[in-house]
């Protein structure tokens, strides 16, 4: 379970993007992190990880200091950033090295994602477009096979094709003891995914829900995040 108490946070400070805040991810399933842009859901996705450290309150990873960024959490946990930048080598040799921080690493499952992507089993990193190497890198999240995985706007970059294959690519590296957490303004990419939707705004938690399975329509996100923006 990842916990947030009480968390205070600014990138200076006399603007801070987090006041008090609360919340808790439980175990299993994929969680919608929602809300306008500069509500802190980045800050959010960094704080878990240790990327950023709280100036207040707590954040845990079942148990653990964050902020301590301990081996073994650390091994249990990939976070794909909205912007990143990748070595120019090949794809093997990527993953050579990067194995030994993530013990359940699945070569398998790297090539079966990179395969739903329509994509080489391997690449140099270095020639790829934007949008390939999010495909890529993406895949390499999987493959981590990590109990936690964030995304930071992950289909930002994708054409529509690419976007579909995305949510084949989710589910095809989804298990009951995963966790991920998708950060996003592109609701309609990934709503169909979700099993609990989170809308923050202005340092409250204005909406944390479970979607329930039912034989009805499904729940429309886009309608849903702005109902409670507007009611709250």
């Amino acid at each position: 379970m990842i916990s947030i108490k009480n968390v205070t946070f600014g990138y200076a400070p006399s603007a801070r993007v987090l006041e008090d805040f609360s919340l808790q991810f439980q175990d299993g399933g994929v969680y919608g992190l929602l809300g306008k842009n500069g509500t802190g859901k980045s800050t959010l996705l960094y704080l878990i990880t240790g990327l950023l450290r709280a100036q207040g309150g707590t954040v845990e990873v079942d148990g653990v200091d964050a902020s301590s960024r301990k081996a073994d959490t650390l091994a249990d946990m990939f976070i794909v950033p909205e912007e990143y930048d990748l070595p120019a080598i090949s794809l093997k040799n990527y993953v050579k090295a990067l194995k030994p921080f993530y013990p359940r690493f699945s070569e398998d499952l790297l090539e079966r994602c990179m395969r739903e992507f329509e994509m080489p089993a391997d690449v140099n990193l270095g020639a790829l477009s934007m949008g390939q190497k999010k495909k890529v890198y993406i895949c390499i999240a999987l493959a981590a096979n990590t109990k936690y995985l964030l995304l930071d706007e992950p289909t930002n970059g994708l054409d529509i094709l690419s976007k579909s294959l995305f949510r084949k690519v989710v589910v095809a590296g989804m298990s009951e003891d995963k966790t991920i957490i998708i950060s996003t303004h592109q609701v309609h990419d990934v709503e169909h995914l979700l099993d609990h939707v989170v809308i923050v705004d202005r340092n409250r938690v204005l909406l944390d829900q479970k979607l329930e399975e039912s034989d009805e329509a499904p729940i429309d996100i886009e309608k849903l995040f702005i109902e409670t923006l507007t009611k709250n």
